[in-house]
């Protein structure tokens, strides 16, 4: 069975590589920098650091796995005009698909700048740009092939050839983003944002092929609001495009306020998303000094349910948002 299970994750890994599409999180809104590099900077507080770690079809043994680690924040702000933000930040990526077999990694650096458009600072604009360096790397030593079937098992040797074990890629890619951000008053916030990744569609292919990464668009959008004295609704929604792929996610999460007087206030989160015609996604989430940790489990509705057993993929996010005592900023997207 395990031998098995190592061929199908294989045949996904393939399949993975001809549509060079990207990884993808179910909480988008917790992988600020993956959505739109526009998010660059734009939170309230100075500093924010954010991981992700997906686990997709585990009932595939582990057929992909993904992981980000990003930190941003903002600088020059007694340079810049009241409200302005110009924020830098740099991401980091990993993606494992098939048992290792396939391997991308990315590392890229983003700016972003957010502009006042009134007097409070409560809509703004901003432009964000992204420089990633890419690794992809296929590591034929771990594929197992047809013609290495024995009576023993897969004990073989196989006739493929292959030039290296290790065959790699490396490119540079460009992304960039726009987003506008409204509030009515000091407890809500609203956006919506539009970004475009691969804008250069760099190369990616092995053994001389002409494979780009294809352009991916994203659309999101989303916002907070207060329904009584300590629950508050957060909404969004993200549409993506990318080859002949589209994903559409919408949903949203109650938060309730633990000690809402602090300057770092606690809040428990429930709620639930749902990827159209794949996935209902529910989360939970806890905030506390700073920090917000959420967990969601895809649970699989599409025609592949049979196989995942209706198990789409288990996801991790943090977010650790720094704000010394006293702080006081204006209000930002929160998810």
């Amino acid at each position: 069975m395990k031998k098995t299970s190592a061929i199908l994750s294989i045949l996904m890994c393939i399949s993975f590589f001809v549509q060079a599409q990207d990884p993808h999180f179910s909480q988008f809104f917790a992988s600020p920098l993956t959505l739109n590099p526009a998010l660059t900077g734009k939170f309230d507080g100075t500093l924010r650091v954010s991981g992700n770690y997906r686990n997709q079809w585990p009932a595939f043994n582990n057929v992909y796995t993904t992981s980000t680690l990003s930190v941003d924040f903002d600088i020059l702000k007694k340079n810049l005009p009241d409200y302005d933000t110009w924020g830098i930040g740099i991401l980091a990526l990993t993606d494992r698909a098939g048992g290792g077999v396939l391997t991308n990694n990315y590392i890229g650096l983003s700016t972003s700048y957010h502009k006042a458009l009134d007097e409070d600072g409560f809509q703004q604009i901003g432009l964000g740009f992204q420089g990633t360096y890419g690794q992809k790397r296929l590591n034929t030593s771990k594929l197992v092939f047809e013609d290495q079937l024995t009576p023993f098992g897969f004990t073989g040797i196989t006739q493929d050839v292959f030039n290296s074990d290790n065959l790699n890629i490396n490119y540079m890619d460009l992304n960039a983003g726009i987003l506008y951000t409204a509030s009515t008053n000091e407890s809500n916030n609203f956006y919506i944002g539009a970004s475009m990744y691969h804008i250069n569609r760099p190369k990616e292919s092995f053994k001389g092929g002409t494979w780009n990464i294809a352009s991916r668009t994203t659309i999101s959008a989303g916002g907070y609001f207060p329904v009584s004295d300590i629950l508050t609704l957060h909404t969004s929604g993200i549409y993506q495009m990318q080859n002949q792929s589209t994903e559409t996610v919408i949903g949203g999460a109650l938060a309730a306020a633990l000690d809402e007087e602090s300057d770092n206030p606690s809040n428990i989160y429930g709620g639930v998303w749902y990827r159209l015609n794949d996935a209902i996604i529910p989360y939970v989430g806890l905030e506390f000094a700073g920090m917000r940790i959420g967990a969601t489990y895809d649970i699989n509705t599409s025609s592949l349910k049979a196989g995942s057993q209706s198990l789409g993929g288990m996801e991790i996010s943090v977010i650790y948002i720094k704000r010394p005592p006293g702080f006081k900023g204006i209000p930002c997207p929160k998810f």
